[in-house]
């Protein structure tokens, strides 16, 4: 008789392989999108909140216009514009503390901005200036992410090795409806949730992924949902309402900094414009789709609940669109110089040590520059 077969002995089981690891009902989001612009539990938001964030809104919807404007000019080689979700973006960037780390997509240049971005860095990169125009470490915004997805799990390393060190560090990654049928996006959402690792995805549903409706990329109740196969609270959110947003978001980083894991957040919002310049939305949306969403505008909806509070008259919501369109004049005339681009930097920010290959390209490239100098100057 083995030890294991004697009476009274102790028999340690594991429990059956389909019980979940978490109780699965606290992860769950609301059936309904969190708002509070118009709700009793709004009225108490702090005024200075609001006239930050409708400074922010208003300031990222005429940097989007201008944005539009130069791509129509030749001065942009494609612009994909988030006029109409400015609040997911304005309310992601203010969230952060300044030790934090945004993750965008190629959508997200707004948020970068708000976060402190110079204008023309944001747009360097759909310039075809540069890969991207800016430090990342010095301003804590990666670089603005083209593939789709491939930022996510970026975000969960940045914010796993954070945690190890014992930085107090959250990293908040941007992505589209798109973006959540990429391997990249489930990959994320599962490290990130085994490592409780300290980062908040933001999901900004517009709608479409260029052409294609969400009811052709997902059978889930919500994107949100994806959340709990993961073992991570979903949370929906009106992602028109920029209080409501900064909320939400505000919440999942206080969670994520005091060790409680990671956030799947989803604003359900509305890609007002095109998908880029190059698109034709009229090809798979109806107008009368584009006017309705145009009712639920997330600047207006913050004018109304700030006019119904007294805290925004005429010329005070004068002076914030002057404000804009200062930004929108500096940004234009920076953006009509014609840049000074050095080919050689090709090889400067490739290797921190140039490789054989590398230098044997480097060379051939000087030479045929140099030949083209010297044959310019005889030319004269």
């Amino acid at each position: 008789m083995t030890v294991l077969e004697q009476p009274g002995s102790y028999h340690p089981a594991p429990p059956p392989a389909w019980r979940p690891r978490t109780d699965p009902a606290p992860l769950l989001p609301d059936q309904e999108p969190y708002r509070l612009l118009g709700t009793p539990a709004g009225r108490d938001t702090d005024p200075a909140l609001l006239k930050r964030l409708h400074a922010e809104l208003v300031r990222g919807r005429r940097y989007n216009t201008q944005a539009t404007a130069l791509t129509r000019q030749g001065r942009l080689a494609v612009y994909p514009s988030s006029t109409g979700q400015e609040a997911c973006q304005v309310a992601a960037a203010l969230v952060l503390e300044d030790r934090d780390w945004l993750f965008p997509s190629y959508r997200d240049t707004l948020a970068a901005v708000a976060r402190g971005l110079d204008p023309v860095q944001a747009l360097t990169l759909l310039r075809g200036d540069w890969h991207t125009g800016y430090d990342p470490r010095e301003h804590r915004v990666a670089p603005l992410c083209t593939p789709l997805a491939t930022q996510l799990p970026h975000a969960v390393g940045l914010a796993h090795a954070a945690r190890l060190k014992g930085d107090d560090v959250v990293a908040l990654a941007m992505v589209g409806d798109g973006g959540t049928s990429e391997g990249d996006f489930h990959e994320a959402l599962n490290f990130a949730a085994v490592w409780r690792a300290p980062v908040v995805f933001l999901v900004q549903n517009n709608g479409f992924a260029i052409s294609v409706p969400l009811a052709k990329q997902t059978a889930a109740p919500s994107l949100a949902h994806k959340a709990v196969g993961y073992g991570m609270p979903g949370r929906l959110v009106d992602g028109n309402d920029a209080v409501a947003v900064h909320d939400v978001l505000g919440e999942a980083v206080r969670r994520a900094r005091a060790g409680e894991g990671p956030t799947l957040v989803e604003a359900v919002t509305y890609r007002m414009e095109a998908h880029t310049n190059a698109d034709d939305a009229t090809r798979y949306r109806p107008d009368d789709e584009v006017e309705e969403w145009r009712e639920h505008d997330p600047i207006t909806l913050l004018e109304r609940e700030m006019r119904d509070r007294h805290l925004l008259d005429d010329k005070e919501a004068r002076v914030v669109r002057e404000s804009a369109e200062e930004m929108a004049a500096d940004l234009r005339e920076r953006m009509n110089q014609d840049p000074v681009l050095d080919p050689m930097d090709l090889f400067g920010h490739v290797y921190a040590e140039q490789t054989e290959q590398l230098r044997e390209q480097a060379a051939q490239l000087r030479a045929e520059l140099d030949a083209a100098d010297h044959e310019g100057e005889g030319g004269k």
